[in-house]
């Protein structure tokens, strides 16, 4: 009886060790997933040089056309100001996973917050998501204001940016931060996804 009683306390014990040797893998599991999910959104780190990655100053905004806005940009009498100067107050801004202020920012939070102080207009938080938030549209629709998707390596939309005219759109990159790129340019032009259009 007494070597009955041991074995079964023995098991007992084996067992909670087990189930909280299990329960502990499970929680870190868990809280492992939304970093494995995020790495499978994530931006990649992208090389580039982009067109415009600092504020640019005021004596720098008028351009040849003796046009002056935020960006120095050529300018045309439809543009947005409110958008170029809020988009010129951020650049530089570094990149950060998962940042939503200043002091670094990802870039599914820059669009969102571009979104609020422009347009008045709350988007989900990532870039995946904010996909439920538009209408797709192709490149040749695009018109200030678009939202660009881009894809990872692995396929999915892992990156969005703001469209402002002729190739150039706004965003926060991996490389550069808050800063002007070419949608022309090689890395973009091959992992451009597609428009999107608030609804």
């Amino acid at each position: 009886m007494k070597r009955l009683s041991a074995i079964v306390i023995l098991c007992s014990c084996l067992l909670f060790t087990g189930c909280e040797m299990l329960h502990n893998f499970m929680a870190r599991d868990l809280e492992d997933e939304d970093f494995i999910i995020g790495q499978l959104y994530a931006d990649e780190l992208v090389k580039e040089t982009p067109v415009i990655a600092v504020p640019v100053q005021a004596e720098a905004r008028r351009n040849n056309d003796g046009c002056d806005n935020a960006l120095g940009l050529k300018c045309d009498d439809g543009d947005n100001a409110k958008l170029y100067e809020t988009i010129n107050s951020w650049l530089g801004v570094p990149y950060k996973y998962g940042g939503t202020d200043r002091s670094g920012i990802d870039c599914s939070a820059f669009v969102g917050i571009i979104y609020r102080e422009v347009y008045g207009i709350t988007l989900h938080r990532t870039a995946n998501d904010i996909l439920r938030d538009v209408s797709l549209i192709g490149r040749t629709q695009l018109q200030e204001g678009d939202l660009l998707f881009f894809t990872n390596s692995k396929g999915k939309v892992s990156h969005v940016g703001i469209y402002l005219k002729d190739a150039l759109f706004a965003h926060s990159s991996t490389s550069n931060g808050v800063s002007v790129s070419n949608l022309d340019s090689k890395y973009w032009s091959e992992h451009f996804y597609k428009g999107g259009r608030v609804k």
